[in-house]
């Protein structure tokens, strides 16, 4: 059996889905300004296993987007899928939340994917992919400008996505960038294909020292290259 259920917390969309060996069985999601993950998490955990006649007994492991994001929606959804797997006794799987949010984009006429979380004022939580969805970049709080990706986007094209897209496009910046026309937030739906990858490499977290990637830290420049798997 491999029942995975997924929760994403990262931003005031709330969702939760369930999957088995990577297909979506059942999912619920809530785009609210006020936050209220603390009080739809588990009540849409219950609804998609109800869905789908399963017990919680019969999950096979617990899958939620470890940040970056809002310190809150984190702490909920991190607190929940850590209850969920020691009540259980079942494994936990951590995913980037940028990293989710670029698997709902389709392929387009562009060399990179640039997911925009919101952080605050003219800040954004970001990174560089491929046309293939692979890591360019790693994970970085960045505060907009207009030198914002200059080097990267001097010959190449790239797609901007993400609540926090807007605040780029805002400074009209000189730069080969497509930006959606959709304001797109991490989902659980889009978590499933990696879940299920990250399931059969057995490529779990320690339930005792797993914490959110808050990414506390703001920085002025363009990170530097990914140089190992850790994002």
């Amino acid at each position: 059996m491999a029942y995975l259920l997924h929760l994403e917390t990262s931003t005031k969309q709330c969702s939760v889905a369930l999957a088995y060996k990577g297909e979506l069985l059942a999912s619920r999601v809530l785009l609210n300004e006020t936050f209220s993950h603390s009080e739809k998490l588990h009540l849409f955990s219950s609804e998609v296993l109800e869905e789908a006649n399963l017990k919680a007994s019969e999950l096979d492991a617990i899958a939620v987007s470890k940040g970056p994001g809002s310190y809150t929606g984190l702490r909920i959804g991190v607190g929940a899928a850590k209850g969920f797997c020691f009540g259980l006794d079942i494994p936990l799987i951590a995913l980037n939340a940028l990293e989710i949010l670029v698997q709902s984009s389709k392929a387009q006429d562009a060399d990179y994917f640039i997911p925009m979380m919101d952080a605050r004022r003219m800040e954004v939580y970001t990174a560089v992919f491929d046309k293939n969805k692979q890591w360019v970049q790693e994970t970085s709080a960045l505060v907009l400008g207009q030198d914002s990706f200059k080097s990267l986007l001097k010959e190449k094209t790239a797609l901007v996505l993400g609540d926090g897209a807007a605040k780029f496009k805002a400074l009209n910046p000189e730069r080969n960038a497509i930006f959606s026309t959709e304001t797109h937030y991490p989902s659980a739906v889009d978590m499933i294909s990696m879940a299920w990858e990250k399931f059969n490499r057995k490529a779990f977290e320690s339930l005792a020292y797993f914490e959110p990637f808050y990414l506390k830290d703001f920085q002025t420049t363009p990170p530097k290259k990914i140089k190992g798997s850790s994002h």
